[in-house]
């Protein structure tokens, strides 16, 4: 039975239905209508909105929106709500105006990012967002006259994967009787076997890791998809690489110092003992207990790498792009490493890794008698 003086209204378009409520006519319930109040925000649900997004994220966005609005105040723009018009001349601007950092403008992927800062920026306070057709088009032109000028920026930048023998290269070097040592190991085992984030590596605690008969079940939040995902930790045929051998190791070095709780990885000082807290002027900064940042699990990666004189975009998601990587070459299906590395259905970015190794193993070409 339908509602009295309503009706579904269905409308078809490019196969995405969208459906709604309307009145039937004059018989119909009274429209209401919002008032400031409806359309008010306390600084706190902001705060709590703008926390659901990753902090790098957040940081991104801010610098974003913040150059946004000075372009708009030096050009005598609006920059909420922003006209189409706006948009595609604040992106033309973007294309052609060298940065400070690197005297070159920026590249599609930054432009693109920006873009995303501002039409969110207009979501979260109520306005809808700005007419991006123009915006594409200067973009989409910037992208072809890149690739006509074979310029590095054509191509968007991707972490140099951490393959298994680049993981052995990298801890070949380790001084592994060190508890600075034994962390660095683990914390590069157990991010590859994981697919981990370096900033979900970094959120776990000792409790986290449990000690079982396949070795270690490791529950890591995964912030993008707002899920616990528990991943097996499994031996290894190499014990050089294997990272139920490198936590266990690694934790009974941390019990020896006397942490039996809190932060997994935590920073270690130069003469090789759990740093203590950090202070500023007097106060404290940075978690009191230790744990370490997730710029500082991302620079452990870069410097094993660079000390193993490896090539490469090296970062703290090479783990994660070397797990994909691996796992898709040994032939696992891709749902199951999506869902082992807490990737959301349908990852584009995930779908790229899986090309890389798809490319050549099912190529057209193989097996057709060159």
């Amino acid at each position: 039975m339908g509602v009295p003086g309503r009706q579904l209204a269905v409308a078809v378009a490019d196969e995405v239905v969208d459906a709604e409520l309307v009145d039937e006519g004059p018989g119909g319930a009274d429209v209401a209508v919002h008032t400031d109040r409806d359309r008010h925000l306390s600084p706190e649900t902001v705060a709590a909105i703008e926390a659901s997004a990753a902090a790098s994220t957040r940081r991104a966005y801010g610098a974003d929106r913040d150059a946004f609005a000075a372009w708009c105040a030096e050009e005598g723009r609006v920059p909420v709500p922003a006209s189409g018009e706006t948009m595609a001349e604040w992106v033309r601007h973007l294309t052609v105006t060298p940065r400070p950092r690197t005297n070159r403008p920026a590249g599609p992927s930054t432009i693109e990012r920006a873009m995303s800062a501002v039409t969110t920026w207009h979501e979260e306070q109520g306005r809808p967002k700005p007419n991006m057709r123009g915006a594409r088009a200067v973009l989409n032109a910037y992208k072809d006259r890149l690739a006509e000028e074979k310029a590095e920026a054509a191509r968007a930048r991707q972490a140099t994967a951490a393959l298994p023998p680049q993981i052995r290269a990298m801890l070949a070097g380790t001084d592994r009787t060190t508890l600075a040592g034994r962390r660095n190991a683990a914390l590069v085992l157990v991010g590859f076997a994981t697919a981990a984030r370096v900033s979900e590596l970094v959120a776990l605690d000792l409790a986290a890791a449990v000690e079982t008969e396949h070795g270690y079940d490791v529950t890591l939040y995964r912030k993008k998809v707002r899920k616990h995902t528990t991943n097996a930790l499994l031996y290894g045929t190499d014990p050089a690489t294997c990272p139920v051998r490198a936590l266990r190791a690694y934790l009974a070095a941390l019990a020896a110092a006397g942490r039996t709780e809190g932060p997994l990885f935590v920073r270690v000082d130069r003469w090789d003992r759990i740093a203590p807290p950090l202070t500023r002027r007097g106060r404290p900064i940075g978690d009191p207990a230790g744990r370490m940042t997730a710029e500082a699990a991302a620079e452990v990666v870069e410097r094993l790498a660079v000390a193993a004189g490896l090539s490469g975009d090296w970062s703290g998601h090479s783990l994660r792009r070397g797990f994909a990587t691996a796992a898709r070459a040994a032939g696992h299906d891709p749902l199951e490493i999506a869902r082992a590395g807490g990737w959301v259905d349908g990852s584009r970015v995930l779908a790229r890794y899986m090309d890389d190794v798809d490319r050549v193993k099912n190529s057209p070409l193989v097996g057709i008698g060159l």
